[in-house]
C-alpha cells in the first residue's frame, strides 16, 4: 500500500522540529512540502444509471483521504491541495512572494477538511439508500 508507507506519511506528518527530522532519518524519508491530491472519482460513477455497488465500492478512495487529511493537519508547514482551481492560487503566491502564507495554507486546509468531509458524506449517503 505505497500511499500509505511511512516514508510519505512521516514526510507530510513530520513538524519542522529536530526530533521530527532524526525520525525522518532513521527511516530514511524527506519532508513533503506540498500534496496534491485528486480523490477516485465516488461521486461520478455512482450518478451512472447502471452502476453497480461493486463500481461504487471499487470508486471508494481510502489511501487519497488519508494523504489529504494528514496535509491539511499539518498546515502550518506544506500545502495541501484538493482541487485543481487551487494550483492558480498557490502558484501566483509563490510567484509574487516566493512563498505560501499561513493564512493560504489554512485556508486550503479548510477546502481539504471540507472536501474529504463532503466525500464521506455521498458514500454514507449512497450506503443508506
Amino acid at each position: 500500500v505505497k500511499t500509505l508507507h511511512p516514508a510519505v506519511s512521516g514526510g507530510i506528518l513530520a513538524r519542522a522540529t529536530e526530533d521530527d527530522a532524526a525520525d525522518l532519518e532513521i527511516i530514511n524519508a524527506d519532508y513533503i512540502d506540498l500534496v496534491a491530491c485528486n480523490l477516485y472519482p465516488f461521486e461520478q460513477t455512482i450518478a451512472k444509471a447502471n452502476a453497480t455497488l461493486e463500481e461504487a465500492i471499487e470508486n471508494i478512495d481510502i489511501g487519497g483521504v488519508t494523504l489529504i487529511r494528514a496535509a491539511a493537519k499539518n498546515f502550518a508547514r506544506l500545502i495541501v491541495l484538493t482541487e485543481p482551481d487551487e494550483y492558480s492560487l498557490v502558484l501566483k503566491e509563490l510567484k509574487e512572494t516566493g512563498t505560501v502564507s499561513a493564512a493560504t495554507r489554512r485556508e486550503l486546509a479548510n477546502l481539504a477538511f471540507t472536501h474529504t468531509a463532503d466525500y464521506d458524506a455521498a458514500i454514507r449517503d449512497y450506503l443508506k439508500e
